[in-house]
């Protein structure tokens, strides 16, 4: 296409409205950053005044100001530069949603945990599990009696999770991430049916805790995080239907945490098949392309 002359070039009044949409920083992207954290804010607000689900305001504040500190540091130290604080404001408030301890020094932790995983656990030059969830399974499992992690759903309320599935299905959406969280729910819903027909309990009892807090934080944030799913649209979709089988099985153990267990297994491994399956085909490519011919490199 010719470039158009001074003759051709509409009016201002013309130019305008399509320069605000498309040049510059448009005001919907400076947003975007903080939309997750706004919406994982809404979730607490919902479900503390409706239900209490926090142990206390300050114990998820000393999470969230742990985790900001702690990536402001490690930002600056590894990668030289000061990092956005929605990431950790996001681990901050997971943790002090998902976790519960009469003591205060858990959330600390477990902050710090979140966040230095993402800088001292990486292969490759990137982090493999979501902070979030490392720092509360790890804290589930070294310090059990500490600790234990949110269990409460939002009971007869539907007006609430309406309220949470449609601003987090727009937010999942708008970051092309919406196809993993139905994948899952789906997968979740239909193997809840069968764990119902084996273990002999009502289906609604099996499918009821994805209507809870802690599934909510799961669905959108966990198992959609762009830093640790793989990258094709295939195989985030089967990534997100193994996370569901392996977590119906730790249900059928009678494990209270299956769904923070099965993605702490299976989140990592598929990232790391991801990145042996890349290295192959890079030496099968380097291989296939032979020596560089002497006429070529003359």
């Amino acid at each position: 296409m010719s470039q158009p002359t001074a003759q051709s070039n509409p009016p201002p009044s013309q130019t305008a409205p399509k320069a605000q949409l498309t040049g510059g920083t448009p005001l919907a992207n400076r947003l975007n950053p903080f939309l997750p954290p706004i919406f994982i804010t809404l979730i607490l607000l919902i479900g503390n005044l409706s239900f209490g689900i926090l142990e206390s305001y300050s114990k998820t504040l000393l999470a969230i100001t742990t985790a900001i500190v702690l990536e402001m540091v490690l930002g600056r130290i590894f990668l030289h530069k000061w990092p956005h604080p929605a990431s950790a404001y996001i681990t901050g408030i997971s943790v002090g949603i998902l976790l519960r301890s009469p003591a205060f020094w858990p959330y600390a932790l477990c902050s710090a945990l979140s966040i230095t995983s993402k800088y001292a656990l990486r292969v490759r030059g990137r982090h493999i599990w979501n902070p979030s969830n490392f720092g509360i399974c790890a804290m589930l499992i070294l310090a059990s009696q500490a600790v234990t992690s949110l269990s409460i759903q939002w009971g007869n309320n539907f007006a609430s999770l309406v309220v949470i599935w449609v601003l987090g299905s727009v937010i999942v959406w708008r970051a092309k991430r919406l196809h993993i969280t139905l994948t899952y729910v789906a997968s979740f819903i239909a193997l809840s049916f069968l764990r119902a027909h084996i273990v002999g309990d009502p289906w609604q009892s099996e499918i009821a805790p994805i209507t809870g807090p802690m599934y909510q934080l799961f669905i959108f944030f966990m198992i959609t995080d762009p830093k640790t799913t793989v990258r094709s649209r295939l195989g985030q979709c089967v990534v997100a239907v193994a996370i569901a089988v392996l977590e119906f099985f730790f249900r059928l153990n009678s494990s209270i945490y299956a769904p923070l267990y099965a993605l702490f297994w299976v989140g990592p491994a598929a990232l790391m098949i991801e990145m042996a399956t890349d290295s192959r085909r890079a030496r099968t490519r380097d291989a296939g392309a032979g020596p560089e011919p002497k006429a070529a490199r003359a």
